[in-house]
């Protein structure tokens, strides 16, 4: 299957996730059940590559996750949760035994929309899922070098690995992709409750231009966070 068609292939999982959540939430908001609606904050780490195609020698970058939720939940195993999140995301060269390091840091606005199922009363465990569009906010980069001259910089790997992508900026202003995690929810009272969660992102989008004459097929983002939330029942 080529680039496109995988591109084609995502865009339609997505549409897919997005019809599958509203059609659950349709049929459930037809049934009669007490509803519970929160609110809740969650923050974090996260650790994020991108999938280069050629691929590109890296390493995980450290960043961070912060955000706000919303939860609604109108059956015994069944909700779903939107979120508002600032998360960064990127790269780090991986250089193998050179002296040099590089990283690359991208800041989101990132708005998921999942579909959460859990188990249990006093305390669950939960897995949610679904699909997230980000808008890109900047970049950063930190390194012990300019990649502006890296061709005549001594020890340099130069030749025996891909480089463009420290030159490149991000062309893409808007993410998209898939989410899922799994976690546990311990309730405090009836109306507080303190959860955990593991959760893995991949970008179906390409940050960098990738027609037939650019020098990436891909540049998907990949990104595993772990979050503490904080949640107040309001209904």
């Amino acid at each position: 299957m080529g680039f496109i068609g995988v591109a084609g292939f995502g865009k339609r999982a997505v549409l897919s996730l997005m019809l599958g959540v509203a059609g659950v939430a349709t049929m459930f908001s037809q049934t009669h059940y007490n509803s519970n609606v929160a609110v809740g904050v969650r923050g974090g780490v996260d650790f994020s590559q991108v999938f280069f195609n050629p691929s590109v020698r890296q390493k995980f970058a450290p960043g961070m996750t912060a955000g706000v939720a919303f939860r609604y939940i109108e059956e015994s195993h069944f909700g779903l949760i939107a979120e508002l999140n600032f998360v960064q995301r990127g790269w780090a060269e991986n250089f193998e035994e050179a002296p040099y390091n590089y990283r690359r840091t991208l800041d989101y606005i990132e708005l998921p929309l999942l579909a959460h199922i859990f188990f249990g009363r006093r305390g669950r465990f939960f897995f949610n899922a679904g699909p997230q569009v980000a808008l890109f906010l900047g970049e950063s980069t930190k390194a012990n070098f300019d990649p502006n001259e890296m061709a005549s910089l001594p020890d340099f790997p130069y030749t025996n690995r891909m480089n463009e992508q420290m030159l490149l900026s991000v062309s893409q202003k808007i993410d998209y992709g898939i989410s899922a995690g799994l976690g546990a929810e311990f309730n405090l009272n009836k109306r507080n409750s303190l959860s955990l969660e593991a959760r893995f992102y991949f970008g179906l989008g390409n940050i960098f231009p990738s027609k037939r004459a650019d020098t990436y097929n891909a540049s998907n983002q990949m990104t595993l966070s772990a979050t503490i939330g904080y949640w107040f029942r309001i209904k």
